[in-house]
């Protein structure tokens, strides 16, 4: 909202958010202010509206640039992920300005993820109650689809070093789910499907495929430790609702990044050691590698009809979709596409007509056709290779693709420190053998050796050909030092003209990979939560302190500047669970709980409600005070925590 606005508002007495709560608290008077504020947010015909209506970005120099003017919001959601972080990150674009970080795999004090009774059922505990993991690394996320384009549902992304999948609501922007994948290690790639692959009139995600990496023994329980040749891999279905996992797929080589088909028929990973080798050398023999095409309606059809097996103590089925077992096209469950030597990545261009791999070790892109491989799966192609339809050469170290919906790829280029646009129909003219086409467009330095590349909506068919990110894995001299390890690099491109044009470095903390660009009127975020969606929210006629033994249940509830009892004892011993339900309805008037040397710290937003469980294990007096800022008395606004010895 502008200034404007919001000097027009002020004079019609409309309150908008935390800034009309607190102005109105001031008229008021703050002395006394006590449980008396809950409905300080305007319900009625003024009430503040949300800006999905503000002004786009401003515009200058060229078709975009990266100023966003005071009031006014940026044209895109860039949702990250953050590796051995372990978490998500919301960037604004163009501003490149920092909107969230959302825990995921971590732990964090600021919000109390890992550390209320809420996160912990989702992230999972041992026996004694403690963190199953504490750590994770996160490389990809990617939303939820309809009709060939984000529906602003759900975001998925995965954890490479446990094997996890999580899902983050997008309303909310916070994790609900995460998914323990057995059998595998080394998850690297995932991708939503863009419609159901059985049920045609199912034109939004159901499920989410994820590719592993690492071969390791079936069971890993100590047996086979030392025969690699016993070893294996897995692709993994996950249901996007439920987040069980429906079935598993064993393939040849270790799968990278995975995409799927606007159809919905297959998904894809791209892979190196086809050879099956269990070290460097057994991994760099084969002269080419492979895309490996996944079937999924014959997939789910041999589970139907129980032709799988299980592993250990999984109940998940597990289908054979490997080479030798699947010679026969019109019923193999998976297709082996030989493409250059290690790729790095796989890339569903906007039209759903080709996906692309990078060759890593190869100055080449592969482009393959995706009706030459339904027509390998109906026995109408010879070979599958003959499904390729283009290998550009694009520049050393090729990684990544991003499109712009006109036609055109981009391609990140790790040893040349490069980003490059080529064109597709060219250069599939030049593998028919046109020499006179152009198929290399421009090139452009970043800095440097690039990573991912993604570019606005591009992983969709709204591809829209405005901007691109470039994530730079060594910034060097691009920023002040600040020590051993250097931030990272994001460059912000304009692509929507002839030329590239470089907007704007940012700075990204280690270690960010791959990332999505959304058109904000996608996205719908909720600004204050419903207290019915609790089921242990506090309310007045349930508030207070109930002992069963040892254990201790204080229910409490908070609203700005008073937590509901100024005084709570318990024993020392005692196993305590507080409850806190925050009262106010004001957007963005959240209030946090932090109990010193406890380490309780969290929050709670507008409505809703967390809990953490406890020891009373030492004796005395705690200030349980209110962390987050939410009033003029904030510092006022604490309750005596007693500990009886």
């Amino acid at each position: 909202m502008s200034s404007r606005d919001d000097k027009q508002n002020a004079e019609e007495g409309i309150l908008t958010g935390r800034r009309g709560f607190l102005g109105k608290s001031a008229a008021l008077g703050l002395a006394g202010v006590s449980m008396g504020l809950v409905a300080c947010k305007d319900n009625g015909a003024n009430a503040a509206k949300p800006a999905a209506g503000a002004a786009p970005a401003a515009k200058g120099g060229g078709a975009h640039s990266i100023e966003v003017p005071p009031g006014q919001l940026d044209e895109y959601y860039s949702f990250i992920s953050a590796g051995h972080a372990g978490e998500a990150r919301i960037i604004g674009m163009p501003s490149g300005r920092t909107l969230k970080r959302i825990p995921v795999f971590n732990t964090d004090c600021m919000v109390g993820w890992g550390i209320t009774n809420e996160s912990k059922a989702i992230l999972g505990t041992k026996a004694d109650g403690s963190l199953k993991y504490t750590t994770g690394d996160t490389h990809h996320v990617h939303g939820s689809y309809k009709d060939g384009t984000y529906d602003g549902r759900w975001l998925f992304i995965n954890d490479k070093l446990h094997g996890r999948l999580a899902r983050i609501r997008m309303d909310i922007m916070e994790c609900d789910k995460i998914t323990d994948i057995p059998n595998i290690q080394g998850f690297h790639g995932l991708f939503p499907d863009k419609r159901d692959p059985v049920d045609e009139k199912i034109n939004y995600t159901t499920r989410v495929f994820c590719g592993a990496e690492f071969h390791i023994p079936f069971g890993n329980d100590g047996k086979d430790v030392n025969d690699p040749t016993k070893w294996g891999t897995l692709f993994t279905c996950v249901n996007a609702e439920t987040m069980e996992v429906k079935w598993q797929c064993r393939v040849d080589g270790n799968m990278d990044l995975v995409a799927t088909t606007y159809d919905g028929k297959f998904a894809a990973s791209n892979q190196y050691n086809t050879e099956n080798g269990y070290d460097l050398a057994g991994m760099m023999s084969a002269e080419r590698d492979a895309c490996a095409f996944f079937h999924i309606e014959r997939i789910e059809k041999a589970v139907k009809e129980g032709k799988f097996t299980t592993i250990g103590t999984s109940k998940v089925p597990v289908v054979d979709g490997r080479a030798a077992s699947n010679p026969d096209p019109k019923t193999a469950l998976v297709c082996y596409v030989p493409v250059a030597k290690n790729p790095h990545g796989v890339n569903a261009s906007p039209d759903g007509k080709y996906f692309v791999c990078s060759g890593k070790l190869s100055p080449t892109a592969t482009v393959i056709q995706l009706d030459l491989v339904a027509k390998w799966f109906n026995g109408e192609l010879k070979e599958p290779r003959d499904a390729v339809v283009a290998e550009p050469e694009v520049g050393l170290g090729p990684l990544h693709t991003a499109f712009d919906g006109r036609g055109n790829a981009y391609t990140s280029l790790f040893l040349d420190s490069q980003c490059v646009k080529w064109n597709v129909d060219a250069a599939i003219a030049q593998y028919k053998g046109d020499k006179a086409v152009k198929v290399v467009l421009e090139k452009m330095d970043v800095h440097y050796q690039p990573g991912h590349i993604y570019s606005s909506m591009g992983e969709t068919k709204e591809a829209d050909g405005k901007l691109l990110n470039s994530g730079n894995k060594f910034s060097k001299d691009r920023f002040l030092p600040v020590g051993p390890l250097h931030v990272e690099t994001e460059q912000l491109i304009d692509i929507s003209g002839e030329k590239l044009r470089l907007l704007a470095d940012h700075t990204a903390y280690s270690e960010p990979h791959d990332g999505i660009i959304v058109r904000r009127d996608i996205v719908k975020t909720v600004q204050v939560q419903s207290m019915d969606d609790f089921p242990n929210a506090v309310k007045p006629e349930t508030a207070g302190i109930t002992r069963q033994g040892n254990k201790v249940h204080v229910r409490l509830m908070s609203q700005a500047p008073s937590y509901s009892m100024p005084e709570i004892k318990v024993k020392k011993g005692d196993e305590v669970t507080i409850t806190l339900t925050n009262h106010d309805k004001v957007e963005d008037l959240t209030h946090g709980c932090a109990i010193p040397t406890y380490n309780i710290n969290f929050i709670v937003n507008p409505q809703a409600t967390k809990s953490v469980t406890f020891k009373a294990d030492h004796a005395g007096v705690f200030w349980m005070y209110c962390t987050h800022f939410c009033h003029a008395l904030h510092l006022e606004m604490r309750s005596r925590f007693i500990v009886e010895a």
